[in-house]
C-alpha cells in the first residue's frame, strides 16, 4: 500500500505541477495540437484529391496543371514540417526552460536528482502525448470537412490512415529530443545555479550601443531585454521568419496561381462561347470538359456518328443571328497516335542520339480552322498556321506522357505524319488532346463534316436573346441539334481550381495561429523575467501603458526582423519557382499585401495579451 502511494504521488505531482500552470500548458498543447494538425491534413487531403507530395495526378485535371499543384504542395509541405518542427522544438525548448528554476529549489530541499528529472520528463511525455493525440484527431476531422465540400464530391475516399502514426512519431521524438536538452542541462546545474536568474531565463549582458544612449528609455529597454534573452529571441525571429515564408507562399501563391491557372483554363475554353451540336455530342464535349473536375464521360461513344454532322444549312442560319462574332467549326472524335522516333546532335561528343520510343496511345483528336479559332491557348512553340500543313499541336497530358522531346519529335495518326508544333493547356479529356487542321482531317476521314460549333458572342449583346434565337433557328431545321451552355462547364473547372487553391490557403492558418500561441508564451517568460523591473517602474510613477509599450516595441522589433526575411523570400519562391509565367495585376498585389498586412497586424495585437494583462495587475504583485 505504500508503495503504491508513492507511484501515485510521482505521476500525480507532474499533472498537479502542469495544471497549476494552466496558461503555460494550455499554449504548449494548443501549438503541438495545430502542429501536427497541419502535417497531417496536407498529407490526407493531397493523397485523396490525388496530388500526392511526390507524385503528379494523371487521372484529374492535366499533367501541366497538376504538376504546379504537386510543386506547391511539395514545397509547402517542406515549409508546414519545417514550421511544425521549429514550433514543437521552441515550445519544448520553452516549456522546460523556465523548469530550471523549480529543478533548482527542488534539489537544493534535498530530492535526488533522478526523482526531480523522472518528475519533469513526465510532465514532457504528457504534454507531447496529448498533443500529438489531439492533432491527429483535429488533422483527420480538417481533413474530413475540407473533403466533403461540393467541389471534391469525385474525390471523397477512406483517408490514409498510415500517415496518423507517422506524423504523431516524428513530432512526438522532435519534441522529446529538445525538451530533453534543457533538462539536461539543469541537471548539471547545482542548485544554487539553477535558482539564479541568469540561468532561469537565460540571460546575458545587455547591449551596449552608444547610438541608444540618448534614445528614449522605452526603446532602450525593449532592446535591452530582447538582447538579454538572445537565445530565445533568436529562435522565435527564425520560427516567425519561417512562418512569413510559408503565409507568403501559400497567400501570395495561392491567389497567383488561381489567377493564372483560371485565366488559361478561360482562354482555353473561350469568354461568351456557346456549344451547338447534336444533344448526344453536346453532352459529351461538355463531359469532356468538364473531367478537368472529375465527371465522367461515355466510353463507348460513337464521335464519328454522320447523325452528329451539322449541315451547312445551319451554319448559313447562325450566320444571320446578330451578336454572333465568329463560328469555329470543329471535328472531334477518339483515335490513335503514335510517337515518331526522331534523333538529336550533340556537339560535344559529336554523336547522334536518339529521342523517343514509339509509343502509341489513345486521344482526342480535334480538327479545326486555325484562322477561325476561338480558343486562346497558352502555348509552349506555337499554333497551327496553315489549313492544309501536316502540323499539331499536342495536349500537355499527351506531350508528358508519350514523348521526351515533343517540339523536335512528330507523331503518325492514320499514317499520316504531323509535325508537332506546340504544347498548348487544355483542360478538355484532361490534357490528352491533339490539334490538327480540320482540312487534313477530313482528307484522313473521308470528309467528315464538323460534329460541333463553338458560337462566340458579342459581349455587349444580350446574351439569353441571342440564345433564344439560335434556338428557333435549330428547331426549325433538326430537333436533335440544341445550344449548350460552355460557361457552366467552365465555371465548374474554375471552381474547382479555385477549391483547392483554397485549400491551400487554408493551410497557413494552422500555422498563424501556432506561431501566435508561441508568441505569447514568449512575452509570458519575458514578462517574468522583467516582472520586478516593470514593478518598481510602476512604483516611481510610471504609468501602466508604458509598460504595454515597453513590450509592444520588443514585439514590433520581433515582428518586422521577420517580415524583412520572410516575404522577400517567399516572393522569390512564389514567382521565380513555383509559378512559371504568372498572371500578376495590381489588383492581386494589393490583395496579397491586404492578406499579409492582416496577419502581420493580428500577430502583433494577439502578443500583446500577455502586456495588458499584466498591466492590470497591482504593483504588489509584480514585487512579490
Amino acid at each position: 500500500m505504500v508503495g503504491w502511494r508513492v507511484k501515485t504521488s510521482k505521476t500525480a505531482f507532474p499533472v498537479n505541477d502542469l495544471l497549476r500552470r494552466k496558461l503555460q500548458t494550455s499554449l504548449t498543447l494548443i501549438s503541438l495540437t495545430i502542429c501536427v494538425a497541419s502535417t497531417l491534413f496536407l498529407l490526407l487531403f493531397s493523397e485523396q484529391i490525388g496530388y500526392g507530395i511526390t507524385s503528379v495526378a494523371q487521372d484529374t485535371l492535366t499533367i501541366g496543371y497538376s504538376a504546379i499543384f504537386s510543386n506547391f504542395l511539395l514545397f509547402i509541405g517542406i515549409l508546414v514540417f519545417a514550421v511544425g518542427a521549429v514550433i514543437t522544438s521552441f515550445i519544448a525548448f520553452l516549456m522546460m526552460f523556465q523548469r530550471k528554476r523549480d529543478f533548482g529549489l527542488m534539489k537544493a530541499a534535498g530530492c535526488p536528482n533522478s526523482l526531480v528529472f523522472g518528475y519533469f520528463l513526465t510532465e514532457l511525455l504528457l504534454v507531447l502525448f496529448l498533443g500529438c493525440v489531439l492533432g491527429v484527431a483535429l488533422g483527420f476531422l480538417t481533413d474530413y470537412a475540407i473533403i466533403s465540400m461540393s467541389a471534391f464530391q469525385a474525390y471523397q475516399k477512406a483517408p490514409n490512415f498510415w500517415f496518423a502514426p507517422i506524423v504523431f512519431i516524428a513530432f512526438f521524438t522532435f519534441g522529446l529530443i529538445f525538451g530533453l536538452k534543457p533538462l539536461l542541462n539543469a541537471a548539471r546545474l547545482s542548485p544554487t545555479a539553477a535558482i539564479s536568474p541568469k540561468q532561469y531565463f537565460g540571460l546575458s549582458e545587455g547591449s551596449r550601443f552608444k547610438a541608444l544612449s540618448k534614445s528614449r528609455i522605452t526603446l532602450k529597454i525593449a532592446l535591452r531585454s530582447l538582447f538579454r534573452r538572445q537565445s530565445a529571441t533568436v529562435r522565435i525571429i527564425v520560427f516567425i521568419s519561417i512562418v512569413f515564408i510559408l503565409l507568403t507562399v501559400s497567400i501570395a501563391g495561392s491567389i497567383i496561381a488561381n489567377n493564372t491557372t483560371s485565366t488559361r483554363i478561360e482562354k482555353a475554353v473561350g469568354k461568351e462561347v456557346l456549344l451547338v451540336a447534336h444533344k448526344d455530342m453536346g453532352n459529351q464535349y461538355t463531359a469532356l470538359l468538364s473531367k478537368f473536375s472529375g465527371a465522367q464521360e461515355k466510353t463507348d461513344f460513337n464521335y464519328l456518328d454522320p447523325n452528329f454532322s451539322i449541315p451547312d444549312i445551319i451554319l448559313e442560319q447562325l450566320n444571320t443571328v446578330n451578336g454572333i462574332v465568329n463560328l469555329d467549326l470543329r471535328l472531334v472524335y477518339k483515335g490513335y497516335i503514335q510517337e515518331l522516333m526522331n534523333f538529336t546532335f550533340d556537339p560535344e561528343t559529336q554523336a547522334t542520339i536518339p529521342i523517343g520510343e514509339n509509343r502509341a496511345g489513345e486521344s482526342l483528336i480535334v480538327g479545326l480552322e486555325p484562322e477561325r479559332v476561338i480558343s486562346a491557348w497558352f502555348i509552349n512553340g506555337r499554333f497551327l498556321k496553315d489549313a492544309n500543313s501536316s502540323e499539331a499541336v499536342v495536349g500537355d497530358s499527351i506531350a508528358a506522357l508519350m514523348f521526351d522531346l515533343p517540339l523536335s519529335q512528330s507523331l503518325r495518326m492514320q499514317n499520316t505524319t504531323f509535325n508537332i508544333v506546340g504544347i498548348c493547356l487544355d483542360p478538355i479529356n484532361n490534357g490528352l488532346v491533339t490539334f490538327v487542321s480540320l482540312r487534313k482531317l477530313q482528307s484522313l476521314n473521308n470528309s467528315y463534316s464538323p460534329n460541333i460549333v463553338l458560337v462566340q458572342l458579342d459581349s455587349s449583346v444580350d446574351r439569353s436573346n441571342v440564345i433564344i434565337q439560335i434556338q428557333e433557328r435549330l428547331a426549325n431545321s433538326n430537333s436533335d441539334l440544341m445550344v449548350f451552355e460552355l460557361r457552366k462547364a467552365l465555371e465548374k473547372n474554375i471552381g474547382f481550381l479555385e477549391a483547392i487553391w483554397f485549400a491551400v490557403m487554408f493551410l497557413p492558418l494552422f500555422t498563424l495561429v501556432a506561431g501566435t500561441l508561441c508568441l505569447v508564451g514568449y512575452f509570458v517568460l519575458a514578462i517574468d523575467e522583467q516582472r520586478q523591473e516593470f514593478a518598481v517602474l510602476r512604483a516611481m510613477g510610471t504609468k501602466p501603458k508604458t509598460v504595454v509599450t515597453i513590450l509592444a516595441l520588443q514585439s514590433l522589433i520581433i515582428l518586422l526582423s521577420s517580415f524583412a526575411v520572410g516575404i522577400p523570400f517567399g516572393v522569390i519562391v512564389t514567382l521565380l519557382i513555383l509559378t512559371p509565367e504568372p498572371v500578376v495585376t495590381s489588383f492581386t498585389i494589393i490583395e496579397i499585401g491586404g492578406w499579409l498586412f492582416a496577419a502581420l497586424v493580428g500577430v502583433f495585437l494577439f502578443s500583446l495579451w500577455p502586456a495588458v494583462k499584466f498591466a492590470k495587475k497591482p504593483i504588489l504583485n509584480g514585487i512579490s
